[in-house]
């Protein structure tokens, strides 16, 4: 469980960490966001039983593409970047994670998996781990 901690704090750190009021003076802003799944040249790395464990490919061989279950050519996947880079939705926010073009919603266990995690949004874990981190990188 040591790695989905991690992966757990890193989100945090974006979430609530430099994302938040910190970089506001020098309009720095910080996004988390989930581009979906896409299936790129990295899929090079992986098997043919693990991309069929994604469902990626249908019975013919061809990449799927069905954004409602998250899946998505490179220029789907890239409009969240973009989204988040040029929306006037997010003037002045910051450490928002974003899915499909919008600020994502709480996770709550349903079968789509989008949103975000109910750990995500505790602000006083958050206040702790960007406490810590301040300390461990002498700031």
């Amino acid at each position: 469980m040591e790695g989905l901690r991690a992966v757990q704090d890193r989100q945090r750190f974006v979430r609530h960490g430099p994302g938040r009021a910190r970089g506001q003076a020098h309009a720095i802003r910080a996004f988390s966001l989930h581009p979906g799944q896409i299936l790129t040249g990295l899929a090079r790395h992986l098997s043919a039983e693990e991309i069929a464990a994604f469902g990626a490919r249908d019975a013919n061989g061809v990449p799927r593409v069905d954004p409602a279950r998250g899946m998505k050519t490179p220029q789907q996947g890239a409009a969240t970047s973009v989204w988040c880079a040029t929306t006037r939705r997010l003037d002045g926010l910051g450490g928002v994670y974003c899915e499909d073009c919008d600020n994502a919603p709480i996770y709550r266990g349903e079968e789509t998996r989008k949103g975000v995690a109910p750990w995500d949004a505790d602000r006083e874990q958050a206040e702790r781990l960007w406490a810590l981190s301040e300390t461990l990188t002498a700031r």
